[in-house]
């Protein structure tokens, strides 16, 4: 199976180097005038100084969570933390980089062409960058885990041949001895996975808070007081916001988007570990001169290189195009149907020669893996992930797409003022929500019946295999908004906003799609992920897979301290979320102040003979955005881990299901209600409500509800799913100490 890493490393670098090739043609291409150059300049230095001053903060906290996982739980794992938080960076800077250069790409294009298929084209390329470092990086890094401590070190050998599950490695164990932690790949697999999950959680988090603040700030004192256009040069919150676009929208996605690869990925392979160390699966069984679990344990990182190779034929079928239709939608989403078909015909290809090859034993092997149709179940359920997502992308794109009449019935409250449609608004994002769930519900029950616990983690890996697509999508959007903003700073035609704008509508529906798949994939690897915890928290071996499920799987809900913990673990997102969305509102004051001082003070300054002090407003969204994230960010690394020393398994147990089951329901309603805020007004200033255009009441209104959706679909629901994902990841890594060492077994109580 070792060679087959080898598609593996092939797709990572393929990925990687056509990224490069991207990054570097967009550079090459001209940035057209003098002050077009000018203000990208400042969006540019902007976003450096943004991530470069956030990068002080990670550095310090990614340091600290690696040294306490060398103490407590081994060397290994925090050096594979190491790994993932510097992955996860490498992606989100990389990607902002190149936003911050395709932006103005962009807006010269449509200036000189005034062609909205070729201006698709050098967005969707900026995108590609993103979406395709994504990929690369993740399984890069998986790579490396995978060599240096599963085949190097032998923590992938030692379960596969003598199951050698108590080699002490923490460096607590050295210095006292006698400790007994158990090291196995599960942990530093984990370890990699807290990474990428860490990193991900203070980029999406600072980056949400900086782009909203900004963004709330330009939108209510310059268009509904001072009656200005979005992004006009006489603003002096544009510039501010403009950067937030890349700190948030594209570094932060990466990031996040990273991070939801990954735990889909690992989610599958430590269950899959899980099982097997606990005796659910005869070590004797081979699939052809392969033992099982290692055809478990590579299946799922082989498929996502397929998929990456998948993906980066979806995105040069639309980059090499000579002639690109003038519909941007059509053209996208023709990119993630060839990415996802292909990731699908791949994924039945490894199933075959993955596990059709099994020799004897067949139908031993298959029914103690749970294998109910055989070498067809992983790729089935992994197509019922693939669909899964689809579809819950499509139900985004109906609740957020000014093309259809709940969007349109936003837009239409809005006459009535703005407290209509911001209930309109609320209604629908409510509303939105069962869709979803149900295929969710559907996904994972027929994930489960075809493959067991091992294909929903299948499942959530298959929502997520195509994933350098549906990011290169969702990044084109924040870089075509960007380019809007310098178009209007710039003075351009009229005509160059319109296509921008066109490409910037289409941007918010992508986006709501693409949170779509990220919080469906986290429901499903955070269920896995909540499996692989049951297994670690019971430390015992069983005799059959059977009695592996009776004693460990189960979660006897209504056990008093599972059902207390899941009580507190359901207020929590709701608390989370609370925190984002103040922050943001503290952020955003102080520029609306900011803004108002200076349209009151400036004199000349409405009237365009001088333009705005750009650098104070640049200045209150970094401060404001660096001090609010750290409590947010930190809880959810801590309160899994605290609760888990106070009241033990049980209680984080009903905890994680808790959390996960209200974030999933927080995440799409904010999302989805907060996509069509913001399509209501887009759809307004493009003429659809007659006579109701930009500067009127009802746009006035539409603008207030959008302000509101600000905080809900771009920094309350992208981090939710972080949330979950982190908490469980932090609970799986952890619950080998607490397990033994909490405070109601020590009183006598557990």
């Amino acid at each position: 199976m070792e060679l087959l890493l080898i598609i593996v490393v092939f797709a990572a670098v393929l990925a990687l180097s056509y990224a490069a090739f991207s990054f570097f043609k967009v550079k090459k291409m001209d940035e057209g005038t003098d002050r077009m150059k000018e203000i990208a300049g400042a969006i540019r230095v902007g976003a450096n100084a943004f991530i470069n001053y956030e990068l002080k903060i990670i550095v310090i906290v990614a340091l600290i969570i690696a040294a306490l996982l060398a103490v407590f739980i081994s060397w290994q794992a925090g050096v594979a933390f190491i790994i993932g938080a510097t992955m996860s960076e490498c992606a989100g800077f990389i990607g902002m980089k190149v936003a911050t250069y395709a932006n103005v790409r962009v807006t010269n294009k449509a200036r000189t062409t005034k062609s909205l298929g070729q201006t698709l084209k050098v967005a969707f390329r900026g995108g590609s960058v993103m979406g395709l470092c994504v990929g690369g990086f993740a399984l890069l890094g998986i790579v490396i885990v995978y060599l240096v401590f599963g085949l190097g070190l032998g923590q992938l050998t030692s379960i596969t041949g003598n199951g050698d599950f108590e080699a002490h490695n923490s460096i607590l164990h050295m210095i006292v001895g006698g400790y007994n932690m158990p090291t196995t790949f599960t942990m530093t697999l984990s370890g990699y996975a807290l990474g990428c999950s860490v990193i991900a959680m203070f980029n999406r988090v600072g980056g949400g808070i900086y782009t909203k603040a900004a963004d709330m700030g330009a939108d209510l004192v310059g268009k509904t007081e001072a009656h200005i256009p979005e992004d006009d040069p006489r603003n002096p919150a544009t510039i501010a916001d403009n950067v937030g676009d890349n700190v948030g929208d594209v570094a932060g996605l990466g990031s996040d988007l990273l991070e939801s690869y990954v735990s889909s990925i690992l989610a599958s392979v430590i269950l899959a570990i899980e099982l097997f160390s606990k005796n659910a699966f005869n070590r004797e069984l081979t699939f052809g001169n392969v033992s099982l679990i290692e055809k478990l344990a590579f299946f799922p990182v082989i498929f996502a290189g397929i998929g990456l190779i998948a993906c980066v034929i979806g995105v040069a079928s639309l980059l090499i195009k000579s002639k690109i239709s003038e519909n941007p939608h059509r053209e996208l989403n023709m990119t993630t149907w060839i990415s996802a078909a292909i990731a699908i015909i791949g994924v039945f290809a490894l199933s075959y020669f993955t596990f059709a090859n099994i020799g004897g034993m067949k139908a031993e092997a298959f029914e103690q893996i749970e294998f109910k149709i055989g070498w067809l179940s992983p790729a089935v359920a992994a197509v019922s992930g693939i669909v899964a997502g689809i579809l819950v992308g499509i139900i985004a794109e109906r609740y957020t797409s000014s093309d259809y009449k709940h969007t349109r019935r936003v837009s239409a409250a809005s006459l009535e003022g703005p407290a209509l449609n911001i209930t309109q608004g609320l209604a629908l994002g409510m509303r939105s929500c069962i869709a979803p769930c149900i295929v969710l519900g559907v996904a994972i029950y027929a994930s489960y019946s075809v493959c067991g616990m091992y294909g929903i983690a299948l499942s959530a890996l298959g929502m997520l295999s195509f994933v350098a697509a549906t990011v290169s999508v969702d990044t084109y959007g924040p870089i075509s908004d960007n380019a809007g903003g310098i178009a209007e700073m710039s003075d351009l035609d009229e005509d160059v906003r319109k296509i921008t704008d066109k490409l910037d509508s289409v941007g918010n529906t992508t986006a709501a799609i693409g949170k779509g798949f990220a919080i469906g994939s986290a429901a499903l690897a955070a269920l896995s992920m909540m499996s692989s915890y049951l297994f670690a928290a019971n430390p015992g071996q069983y005799e059959s897979f059977t009695e592996t499920v009776v004693d460990a799987i189960s979660l006897n809900i209504i056990n008093p301290l599972a059902l207390a913990g899941a009580i507190v673990g359901a207020a929590l997102p709701f608390l989370f979320s609370g925190m984002l969305i103040e922050a943001v509102a503290k952020a955003a004051r102080k520029m609306v102040e900011e803004v108002r001082r200076q349209f009151r003070e400036i004199k000349g300054l409405l009237q365009g003979e001088v333009l705005p002090d750009y650098k104070t407003c640049i200045e209150i969204s970094s401060r404001g955005s660096i001090k609010e994230m750290r409590i947010p960010a930190v809880m959810a690394i801590a309160i899994p881990v605290i609760c888990g020393f106070l009241f033990g398994v049980q209680f984080v147990a009903g905890f994680l299901v808790g959390s996960t089951l209200s974030a999933i329901m927080l995440a799409i309603f904010t999302g989805n209600a907060g996509g069509a805020w913001d399509n209501a007004k887009k759809y307004i200033e493009e003429g659809g409500l007659e006579g109701h255009g930009k500067g009127s009441p009802a746009h006035d209104a539409a603008v207030v509800g959008d302000t509101v959706g600000d905080p809900l679909k771009d920094t309350v629901g992208p981090c939710l799913d972080i949330f979950i994902k982190i908490m469980s990841t932090i609970a799986l890594v952890t619950v080998v100490v607490f397990r033994d060492n909490n405070l109601l077994s020590l009183i006598g109580l557990a």
